[in-house]
């Protein structure tokens, strides 16, 4: 059966290491990348052998056999987007802060149902990289607190991330109360200037109601493996310890070093979890069933 088509709204380097996965897919093929300008992103996406177009939006709504559309531009552009994308019957998987449609974490809560919705947004990095840790925690120990330190490098932190510093902390709290089921959140991110540069790092301490640690611990590793199916450099790098009724664990997220740097484990698992969410929708459309 032939692959499903996919557009790409945003050629920088978001979209573009979205391009690399998606040449990768059995399910997927990148059809057109759209920008509102000439960009090196554009250049490649060309060099590559994949259509492209500056005409933005534009040109993704003309695309009638485009069945799934990523946008990798900004909230406000997709605020925009969101509506004319929903018009035309198309899946919008959101990588901006936007929250148009629910936060999706795949590991956690793709389901059918979500994929039967219009648009699902991305959360951010260290929503990917936490909110599957802490849901796994919560259903076996229920969760009263967490508190996350998202530690990454200085140079895989662009201008839209460091732009939206409060938005990024409030997004993630909330997905972790929303979607991993915490009572109360906290998120404290870290832009770290170290040289080499340091992969990202998350400190996950979670006050829980019942503290057995075993079970806490196998049901981590048991998360850790379904996140590692889609990011393949997801490590737990402290397995969790407890100290009353505290949680601690750490992870490390390496990135697969296909556009960004492997340092860029921030971006990289913004854009596995997105291949993995159109890969679904893919299947489904096939008639599939998809379950979390």
């Amino acid at each position: 059966m032939d692959k499903v088509k996919v557009g790409i709204i945003g050629s920088g380097n978001i979209g573009t290491d979205l391009l690399y996965k998606l040449r990768r897919s059995e399910l997927l093929t990148p059809e057109l990348v759209v920008n509102i300008i000439e960009s090196p992103g554009i250049e490649r996406a060309k060099s590559m052998g994949v259509r492209t177009s500056i005409e933005g939006v534009t040109a993704i709504l003309q695309e009638d056999d485009i069945k799934v559309v990523f946008d990798c531009t900004s909230a406000a552009a997709h605020l925009a987007h969101a509506p004319l994308l929903k018009e035309k019957g198309k899946f919008a998987i959101d990588l901006t802060p936007a929250a148009v449609g629910p936060y999706c974490v795949p590991a956690v809560n793709m389901t059918d149902e979500l994929l039967e919705l219009d648009n699902v947004n991305l959360v951010t990095c260290a929503g990917q990289a936490t909110v599957p840790i802490v849901s796994a925690i919560n259903e076996v120990a229920d969760v009263a607190y967490v508190e996350i330190v998202s530690s990454i490098s200085s140079k895989s932190a662009g201008p839209g991330t460091r732009q939206n510093i409060d938005e990024f902390t409030v997004t993630t709290s909330k997905a972790l109360k929303e979607v991993a089921g915490a009572d109360e959140a906290k998120v404290i991110i870290v832009l770290n200037p170290a040289e080499p540069p340091i992969f990202m790092r998350n400190t996950i301490y979670t006050r829980v109601k019942n503290p057995d640690i075993t079970v806490i611990k196998e049901a981590v590793y048991k998360m850790t493996g379904k996140i590692k199916k889609y990011v393949p450099g997801y490590n737990i790098l402290l397995e969790p310890i407890i100290q009353d009724d505290i949680v601690t664990t750490m992870i490390q997220v390496e990135g697969l070093g296909d556009y960004l740097p492997v340092y860029s484990g921030n971006l990289d698992i913004i854009t596995c979890a997105a291949v993995n969410i159109a890969e679904a929708y893919a299947l489904k459309l096939r008639g599939g069933a998809v379950s979390a």
